[in-house]
């Protein structure tokens, strides 16, 4: 503790985050806690830190950094561009935001072949890139060589496996400042939390061997001294704020459980299925003989759950009826009726296509967005449902679970159950947040008595680290056991 570090520590004492003042252009922009959100990052920039901005989502993640981006103009141009690292299909989305709330700021995509993308670096100054995770993993060797004021990465559950090139690619990006926006720091274990911690401050948690030996194995067996000292260390650099929280105005979100039941056909077919699964997990051989590997149970699971949806989605021949698609078919129709809108989301696309062939038949309008989707059509989607008198959007999780605001709709069904929680609670809220004016109700539709149910108990059971740390609940495939494969098809 020589001069340096307490003449240090004095100026960390006087940094006071009232002094930050919100760029004039967005001063009745901004609410409160999204003025709170800007002088946060403006304080923490000027400690030397980096942070985590954790709000859930549809809170404003994306307003607020531009904010802070926009108050840093003068000062970045002294040093280099920004540069925001997001999903592919939130480029444009990105593009249109800082159009929108910060057309002072010079924005550019990088985006095209691999010439394009260097002759758009190339053209002069500019004050924001916009990239994705993929295409700056491929450019990594030319961001290396420059100098940025402030590296962005949205969506930052996407780094946060740290064996990924995308993980170690953003970590080699040269930066002043660097910040990860995420409603969910943790989806499935704490592992996830350090990565993001290594790219905005390595060091501040140890190597990851260091790390999983200090917090993670004592957390994993329960030791909340270490649960609490890991808080008091990170907890400095996370902002989350629900909806709950800072949201009085915004709409009530109702959550309802729908169970479809099976007819007598479709019950024969889904429980001789899963029968031929438990037995070949209790003996622990396939029907070669051969023990039967995690990818082969998987496989066999996603049929199960396909089954419940509808059998046509495995057996082409299949000619029974389809209890869960009838439900969902009824919901949509109700919604419709009481002059609603509704999203439909589905991790099948196969099943997305069967519901928008019963939709067509029964002449109802629809729009339909799937990983396929180029990203501009998906903006020009967005802009028409929220516009237009389509009642309906069927909508693959992947494509649907982030960085799009549905507020046109206020009845979200999920077609089937995702292993993790999170992923279905982004996708909900793409209709519940900020613009909504009427209450959202969101039905889970679930086949009675089958893996879906199970999963519904599984996900609350593997909630609990997360919920401790963040707030947040998620479970993964590759965090289950074998009992948690014997449990997901007990009676």
């Amino acid at each position: 503790k020589d001069d340096s570090f307490m003449e240090y520590l004095d100026e960390f004492r006087n940094v006071d985050p009232e002094r930050y003042t919100v760029p004039p252009t967005l001063a009745k922009v901004l609410r409160s806690y999204q003025e709170q959100g800007f002088r946060w990052l403006s304080t923490v920039a000027d400690m030397g830190f980096g942070g985590v901005l954790a709000d859930e989502m549809g809170l404003g993640k994306t307003l607020q950094m531009i904010a802070f981006l926009l108050s840093r103009r003068d000062e970045a141009r002294k040093i280099g561009p920004s540069i925001i690292v997001c999903p592919a299909s939130l480029v444009y989305n990105w593009e249109a935001e800082f159009a929108r709330f910060a057309p002072e700021l010079t924005v550019r995509v990088i985006a095209g072949s691999q010439l394009d993308r260097a002759r758009i670096r190339a053209r002069g100054a500019c004050d924001v890139f916009i990239t994705s995770y993929d295409l700056l993993r491929i450019d990594v060797d030319d961001y290396e060589r420059m100098t940025f004021y402030t590296e962005v990465l949205d969506e930052a559950q996407y780094v946060k496996n740290h064996h990924t090139k995308a993980a170690r690619a953003v970590k080699r990006v040269p930066a002043r400042h660097r910040f990860a926006l995420t409603g969910t720091p943790i989806e499935n274990r704490l592992s996830e939390l350090w990565s993001i911690f290594d790219f905005l401050m390595p060091g501040l948690l140890g190597g990851y061997k260091r790390f999983r030996t200090r917090y993670e194995k004592p957390i994993a067996d329960g030791d909340e001294d270490v649960m609490h000292r890991l808080q008091l260390v990170v907890s400095p650099f996370i902002l989350r704020r629900t909806k709950a929280d800072v949201l009085t105005d915004l709409p009530e979100k109702l959550d309802m459980v729908v169970y479809a039941h099976f007819g007598e056909e479709q019950r024969e077919l889904y429980d001789a299925r899963e029968q031929r699964l438990r037995m070949a997990l209790q003996k622990d051989e396939g029907q070669d003989g051969k023990a039967l590997g995690k990818i082969e149970i998987l496989a066999e699971l996603t049929r199960l759950r396909q089954i419940c949806c509808d059998p046509r989605l495995i057996y082409n021949d299949y000619r029974g009826e389809a209890a869960k698609l009838e439900t969902i078919l009824e919901l949509v129709e109700s919604a419709t009726e009481g002059g609603a809108k509704a999203l439909v989301f589905s991790q099948f696309t196969s099943f997305l296509s069967v519901i928008a062939g019963r939709l067509a038949r029964q002449k109802m309008p629809y729009y339909e967005m799937t990983g396929s989707t180029p990203k501009k059509k998906r903006v020009e989607l967005v802009n028409a449902f929220n516009s237009d008198d389509t009642p309906v959007f069927l909508i693959s999780l992947k494509a649907g679970g982030t960085g799009l605001n549905l507020t046109g709709a206020s009845v979200v069904i999920h077609a089937d159950p995702w292993w993790n929680a999170a992923a279905q609670n982004q996708a909900t809220d793409r209709a519940h947040r900020i613009g909504q004016t009427r209450n959202v109700n969101v039905y889970k539709v679930i086949a009675k008595g089958t893996i879906e149910e199970r999963i519904l108990d599984l996900q609350r059971a593997k909630s609990d680290l997360a919920d401790q740390i963040m707030n947040t609940g998620g479970l993964s495939l590759a965090s289950l056991q074998r009992e948690d494969l014997l449990a997901l098809l007990s009676d």
